[in-house]
C-alpha cells in the first residue's frame, strides 16, 4: 500500500473509532463528585446531558441558568444533567478542586444537577479527545439506551432535546447531517493551513512579518 493509501486507511480507521452519533457512551471516570450523588454508569430509560465546562469559560458560565431550567423542566421525563469540570486551572489538582467548590458555593447556590471534577485527563481522553471536540462548552447527550445522540454547542440544545425525548432524533437525516457537519468542522480546524508554515514563506507568514516590521 502506498503512502496515500495508508493515510486514507488511517483516516478511515480513526473515523470509525471516533466518538460520534450512535456510539455507545463512554464511561464516567470522574475523580471527585462535588455536587450530587456519584454517578458511575448511565441508567437505561434516562437521558443525560454531559457538559464539559470550566469556570474560566464565559459561555459555560452563561449556560448554567439554562441547564438548571432544563433539569427542572425535564426531570419527570428522566433527564439528568451532569457538568464535568476537567480543565480547571490552578497550581495543583487539590487547589483546582477547592477553587471550583468555592466558586459553586458562591455563584450557583441553586444548582440542581451533578458536578464532577477530574484532573487526571481521563474524562477528556474518553469524551473530548475521542470526539475531536476542541473546547468548552461541549455538550454530549446520551439517550435512553446509552448511546450518543448529540455532540455540540449549548445553542442547539433546545431544538434537539425534545426530539430525543420523543425518539425522533438519533436516526433522523437531520441528526446525521448535524454530526457530519461537526466532524468536518473539527477535522478542518485540526488540519494545518499550508499557507501558515514554520518558515514564514506562506502568505500568512508574509502578512505577519509585514505587521511586525
Amino acid at each position: 500500500m502506498n503512502r496515500q493509501g495508508r493515510a486514507t486507511s488511517n483516516f478511515e480507521e480513526n473515523y470509525m473509532q471516533q466518538l460520534c452519533l450512535a456510539s455507545p457512551a463512554p464511561s464516567l471516570k470522574v475523580e471527585n463528585w462535588l455536587r450530587g450523588a456519584p454517578l458511575t454508569n448511565f441508567q437505561p430509560g434516562k437521558v443525560y446531558i454531559v457538559e464539559f465546562w470550566s469556570t474560566s469559560c464565559g459561555p459555560c458560565v452563561r449556560a448554567i441558568p439554562h441547564l438548571i431550567e432544563l433539569q427542572s423542566e425535564y426531570k419527570d421525563e428522566g433527564l439528568e444533567v451532569v457538568g464535568i469540570a476537567a480543565s480547571e486551572e490552578a497550581p495543583t489538582p487539590d487547589q483546582a478542586r477547592t477553587k471550583l467548590d468555592a466558586w459553586l458555593t458562591e455563584k450557583v447556590s441553586n444548582l440542581n444537577y451533578r458536578i464532577g471534577f477530574d484532573s487526571t485527563g481521563e474524562m477528556n481522553k474518553l469524551w473530548m479527545d475521542a470526539s475531536s471536540s476542541l473546547g468548552v462548552p461541549t455538550f454530549f447527550i446520551v439517550d435512553r439506551d446509552g448511546h450518543i445522540a448529540f455532540i455540540g454547542h449549548p445553542i442547539d440544545i433546545d431544538a434537539v432535546l425534545p426530539k430525543i425525548f420523543n425518539d425522533t432524533w438519533r436516526g433522523s437525516d437531520e441528526a446525521k447531517a448535524t454530526d457530519a457537519e461537526r466532524i468536518a468542522a473539527d477535522h478542518s480546524a485540526r488540519t494545518p493551513d499550508p499557507r501558515d508554515d514554520s518558515t514564514g514563506n506562506g502568505s500568512k507568514g508574509l502578512a505577519g512579518s509585514a505587521l511586525s516590521g
